[in-house]
């Protein structure tokens, strides 16, 4: 039976194939005819250009043709058809040549006979057809008996591809309890083969498994459900399976399958239920608000935004605020939270009603009543020991700093809230009261005064009180009271600073000399009232006077212009300062004001210990003057008195004159000869050769106090910091020095050292001058002629002058 069906099949596929020959032959026979006319047409056209008065008609050769189909994989190398040109005989006279694609190498022409054959097997879905190009041509004389022509070899069709699914896998998702006929998806398959040749790719869809829910149209491959109202909770996935027949499905034909999951997508067809009717839980009566007392859950079949629900508790007004109930929204468990604080002694069960709602409902599958369901909550309160408790969470006291020690602060109260309601006992934490300044009484709680409080030291006491149970546990609470130590007027004003005023010599009457303020510890309640004045004497002060301000300041102002150093370098004047306090309270401050030579914007440096130098500096060169005109006129008696002394002075020793100059306040000079007779110490020998000093006269009213020139000495080499070697003093000293050496006539020879040091600033030894040195050498005897060394002379001062205003 089958061997007949494969002749029956054949004997089609041969028809098929002969009439479609025949349609080629007949499709190529136009093109030879048109192109045999063609060339006719043109070799008269030839014959005419040329004048041949004959015109020689062509007669048209045509070819003759065999069938040229192949059938692809086919394994046998066969002769598929022949060429043969009317013009063979068979004499073999004509010469056969095939080329275009394949020619060669797929192909082969027989170049006597014309028959083509095939080189290999052929493969349709690689190459449907062969475009060649014939030639027959004369052996004798080389000459083409035909024109070139052009035919095709087409290659046979086989069913020899199976059908291959695209896009796989394939997955879809439809909802649950949809409608039978609903499109699930749509499965697509091509074959290879030629769909224009038999069944060879004519496909046929079938369902292999997923039946009865599912079914495919035969020829679109659309998948469709079959069953009604599919339940996801039921089932939620489904695997089927579909296969793809080519020819039809006819036996013979090739085949394949593919799977395609399909997913129900969940609805709302289902609503919360709770799995009890009665849930109990028990929390203690210490649990802070917010604590979980509980979880209740309400099950609910479907997933995602179907699943969501809203609890609530229902219950007397009274106690829907102690408990309050959420959602989470991870497991969609009702969370059952303290909202406020329980106790024991008040109320001990808790009974309401809870329920569940889905969040989004659809009546399409339930109706509304069926999305909500209830169940009953029951919360037992579990009774904890607890400290005691402060009446009071907040105490604020006030105390004076001068309350007597035993005064009462204020008083704290506790209770134990248990129904023991066990007896409780006060203390106060040593850590917040280090000073010990209160103490409080166990029993009651009291809290007094144990130490004189001092506001300026601490105005404010924080103390934490203990209240503590006398049995069982002992447990114990504490609280923190404020004690804030009122001000009372116990401290005296006095001056902000320590001020240290000058005024210059050319200061006016009336003219502001220095602005005062003060300062108290205290801290009265209406702000700081200090009034400044003078101490009250029998005379009017003709020299300053004190200006309060009226706001919490004062200046002192000079009274007369006729200030100058020449007159007194000082002032003292006491100023006292009182606040506004119940009592007044007030102090004495005496200020030195110091004359001053002003510098010409008026500023004293220092306070006026530069303008002392300065001024010494002057009055030296004034006495220096009136000496060289005394030592004009007697200076024969002198020099014959100073030879003298010379004479015998060399036979004792050698006379050393040390002299010393007076100094701006940031230079220190040193004015220095050293002599020698004889060998040794020639490290000390600044001077060569060495010449004795002249005599010089003696000059008392050019002596200062020594005091006053060493204090103001003191005072340039401790400010010496302030200036550099570049500074305009300093080379003005340098100049009035060099003036002074050139009119002095008793200087030393010029090849002698004259050392002006500057020490520097910012030096943290300070200054190394021994001009500040209060040791006493005595003067060494006379032994031998030789060098020495004499040191400087201290100088001496007498007792610190006493000033008054």
């Amino acid at each position: 039976m089958g061997s007949a069906e494969e002749m029956h099949g054949w004997s089609v596929k041969m028809s098929i194939s002969s009439v479609l020959a025949m349609v080629t032959v007949f499709s190529m026979i136009p093109g030879w005819v048109l192109s045999d006319i063609r060339g006719t047409k043109g070799l008269e056209a030839q014959q005419m250009a040329q004048g041949s008065t004959h015109l020689h008609r062509r007669l048209k050769r045509g070819w003759i043709w065999k069938q040229l189909f192949v059938p692809e994989e086919d394994p046998t190398l066969r002769v598929i058809g022949q060429l043969k040109s009317d013009s063979d005989r068979g004499e073999f006279s004509i010469k056969y040549i095939l080329s275009g694609e394949g020619a060669g190498d797929v192909f082969e022409i027989d170049e006597y006979s014309g028959e083509i054959r095939t080189l290999k097997k052929l493969d349709r879905e690689e190459k449907a057809f062969y475009v060649l190009q014939a030639q027959a041509i004369n052996r004798r004389s080389n000459e083409p008996e035909e024109p070139q022509s052009e035919f095709i070899i087409k290659v046979q069709d086989i069913n020899d591809n199976v059908p291959q699914f695209q896009n796989e896998p394939y997955v879809s998702s439809i909802p649950e309890m949809c409608p039978t006929g609903t499109t699930v998806a749509q499965v697509t398959a091509t074959d290879a083969d030629d769909p224009m040749f038999g069944n060879n790719a004519k496909l046929i869809y079938s369902i292999l498994q997923g039946e009865p829910y599912f079914s495919v149209e035969p020829k679109t491959g659309i998948i469709v459900t079959s069953w009604p109202n599919m339940d996801r909770e039921a089932r939620e996935e489904y695997q089927v399976v579909v296969q793809v027949k080519d020819m039809l499905g006819m036996s013979g034909g090739h085949s394949s399958s593919t799977t395609v999951t399909v997913s129900l997508t969940d609805v709302n067809d289902n609503g919360p239920t709770f799995q009890h009717h009665l849930y109990t839980f028990a929390v203690p009566e210490s649990a802070a608000m917010g604590t979980t007392v509980g979880r209740i859950m309400a099950a609910d079949g479907d997933t995602g935004i179907n699943a969501r629900m809203t609890y609530s508790l229902e219950d007397d007004l009274e106690e829907s605020s102690t408990f309050i109930i959420q959602t989470d929204p991870v497991t969609q468990e009702g969370v059952v939270l303290l909202a406020k604080p329980l106790d024991y002694e008040t109320k001990r069960r808790f009974v309401m009603a809870a329920e569940a709602v889905n969040d989004h409902v659809d009546t399409r599958y339930l109706p509304l009543e069926e999305f909500t369901d209830r169940t009953t909550l029951k919360i037992v309160v579990e009774d904890v020991d607890e400290p005691p408790v402060f009446i009071s969470p907040h105490y604020e006291w006030k105390v004076p700093e001068n309350a007597a020690v035993g005064s009462v602060v204020g008083s704290v109260s506790a209770r134990d809230t248990d129904t023991v309601n066990n007896p409780i006992r006060y203390s106060i934490d040593k850590r917040s009261d280090s000073t010990k300044a209160f103490k409080i009484d166990p029993n009651n709680g009291t809290i007094t005064v144990a130490k004189a409080l001092d506001r300026e030291t601490s105005d404010w006491h924080n103390v934490t009180i203990e209240a503590k149970e006398t049995t069982q546990n002992h447990l114990s609470s504490s609280l923190v009271v404020f004690i804030k130590v009122l001000d009372i007027n116990d401290n005296v004003p006095r001056l902000a600073r320590d001020y240290q005023p000058y005024i210059c010599e050319g200061t006016q009457a009336g003219e502001l000399i220095q602005l005062l303020n003060a300062v108290d510890p205290d801290d009265p309640a209406e702000g700081h009232h200090f009034y400044f004045s003078m101490v009250p004497e029998k005379h009017i002060n003709p020299n300053f006077t004190i200006r309060d301000n009226q706001d919490n300041t004062a200046g002192i102002v000079a009274r007369r212009s006729t200030f100058t150093r020449k007159d007194r370098t000082q002032y003292l004047l006491p100023v006292v300062v009182a606040d506004s306090g119940s009592p007044a309270l007030s102090s004495t401050t005496t200020l030195t004001i110091s004359v001053c030579s002003c510098q010409p914007a008026g500023h004293c440096p220092t306070g006026g210990v530069e303008a002392l130098a300065l001024s010494i500096g002057v009055s030296l060169q004034t006495l220096l003057g009136l000496l060289v005109c005394l030592v004009t006129l007697t200076v024969l008696s002198v020099l014959m008195l100073m030879l003298r002394r010379h004479r015998r002075k060399q036979q004792e020793g050698l006379e050393v004159e040390v002299k010393e100059l007076e100094l701006p306040e940031t230079v220190s000079q040193k004015v220095l000869y050293y002599g020698e007779l004889g060998g040794g110490g020639a490290d000390l020998d600044f001077c060569q050769p060495v010449v004795p000093l002249r005599p010089h006269p003696r000059r008392k009213e050019r002596k200062l106090r020594r005091e006053d020139v060493r204090a103001s000495i003191r005072m340039s080499l401790r400010e010496s910091h302030l200036i550099g070697p570049e500074d305009e003093v300093f080379r003005q000293f340098i100049l009035d020095r060099l003036a002074e050496a050139d009119e002095d006539p008793y200087v030393p020879p010029f090849d002698c050292l004259r050392t002006y040091a500057y020490e520097g600033s910012g030096s943290p030894t300070g200054s190394l001058s021994s001009l500040d040195s209060l040791e006493i050498f005595p003067e060494q005897p006379v032994r031998t002629p030789r060098p020495y060394v004499v040191k400087l002379t201290p100088w001496y001062g007498t007792g610190e002058e006493d000033t008054v205003f």
